[in-house]
């Protein structure tokens, strides 16, 4: 079953962090299968909607998902952000 990778970066306390993982961490990703759907600011927002950055990716399951985060390409770029985000990260499977 399809899964849906949803990263939202609630806060950026260093973007040469972020840069530096984000050159890791979408080739690590898209190795492990998973494609970029959408990234960036939302164009529109209504209720407690946050402008924040969003980053949605489609892996074809739920532990295909959870293999390319616990990927060791996928760590190298988490040790590269080392705090210069704060995010909400959710794997979540399709309906």
């Amino acid at each position: 079953m399809t899964a849906y990778w949803i990263s939202v970066y609630q806060e950026v306390f260093d973007q040469g962090k972020v840069d530096a993982y984000a050159q890791l961490a979408r080739p690590a990703l898209e190795a492990a299968g998973g494609t970029f759907v959408a990234r960036g600011l939302p164009e529109q927002t209504y209720e407690a909607g946050e402008s924040t950055r969003t980053v949605l990716i489609v892996f074809d399951s739920v532990e295909a998902a959870r293999a390319a985060h616990d990927s060791p390409a996928y760590q190298e770029a988490l040790a590269a952000l080392d705090g210069g985000a704060r995010r909400d990260m959710r794997i979540m499977p399709a309906l």
